[in-house]
């Protein structure tokens, strides 16, 4: 029961802080990785469920394929309420879910960092459904809503004391597709993500008036692990590609496509009801963005 729980637990899409070196407008909703780990393609039993991620980053600034001076450091936290009601539905189950991230970041040049406080848009996600086929496989999709009610964002007025802001000045619509491979401890999983926007319409973003358009993006988080007893091992990766360019008033700006890849290992470990796991993960290539190093650390609690 527990093993089950903890493999099918959802962590619905959360962000990755790219900072002025992105190529998007600042922040991609989806955190490069975070969902390593998990049964992408499966819910837990009945119940309701707390997830919390905790994600600390170190990265560089990438202008096409060469290393910038620009360095963005950050702490992210992600928590997250998952409710199974019990509910079938298409001969699957559902699930809805909501996360309210916070963030810390601290970005600049050289030695000139500033640094910035505040929460991320609420992630509200109202449907999940979860199918278990034969062979041992199981698919899951969803759909999430980035609400557009960041403490802060890109423009200067509600954030004085620099850095960048807190999250985005708009609305994302995130579709979702999970599926999964359980057997005999094995968890071999994909979760995809697809993010298009709607338009910034802020001072900063968009002078003169206009309005900026940050370009939809696919993401996938790949997972390989086994769990012999209390303990899960493994290896996690994934890949975020920008597939358009963003528009500032309407008109598409150069050098605002950007790509990571990246992979590490995962250990977790059963304590009780509790599962913890964490996650180290290197950026192997990245393409008009920023990159380096990440550790996740997740827990997981049954709660009813």
């Amino acid at each position: 029961m527990l093993k089950k729980t903890v493999a099918g637990a959802l962590l619905v899409g959360t962000f990755f802080a790219a900072g002025q070196a992105s190529a998007t407008e600042l922040w991609d909703n989806h955190l490069r990785g975070v969902d390593t780990g998990l049964a992408a393609g499966a819910l837990p039993p009945q119940g309701v469920y707390f997830v919390d991620d905790n994600y600390m980053l170190s990265y560089k600034g990438y202008a096409s394929n060469k290393e910038t001076s620009t360095k963005l450091d950050g702490l992210v936290n992600v928590p997250i309420v998952l409710w199974n009601p019990g509910l079938h539905f298409l001969g699957g189950d559902y699930a809805v879910a909501v996360a309210q991230p916070f963030d810390y970041t601290s970005i600049g040049t050289g030695g000139n960092q500033s640094a910035h406080t505040g929460t991320f848009n609420t992630i509200l996600v109202p449907a999940i459904m979860s199918w278990a086929l034969p062979y041992d496989l199981h698919v899951k999709g969803s759909v999430a809503v980035f609400l557009n009610d960041a403490s802060s964002s890109q423009n200067a007025q509600n954030r004085p004391e620099g850095g960048v802001g807190a999250g985005n000045a708009f609305t994302t619509f995130e579709p979702g597709l999970g599926v999964s491979w359980l057997h005999d401890g094995w968890n071999l999983s994909a979760q995809m993500q697809y993010d298009t926007s709607t338009k910034d319409n802020s001072s900063v973003n968009a002078p003169n008036n206009g309005s900026y358009q940050s370009g939809d993006q696919f993401s996938v988080d790949y997972t390989a692990t086994k769990t012999i007893n209390k303990w899960t091992v493994g290896l996690g990766g994934f890949q975020q590609n920008q597939l358009q360019r963003d528009k500032i008033g309407g008109v598409s700006t150069a050098g605002t496509v950007g790509d990571a890849y990246g992979a590490g290992p995962i250990v977790g470990y059963q304590f009780g009801g509790v599962n913890v796991q964490a996650q180290y993960t290197h950026d192997l290539l990245v393409h008009n963005d920023v990159g380096g190093d990440t550790f996740n650390v997740r827990f997981v609690v049954p709660l009813l």
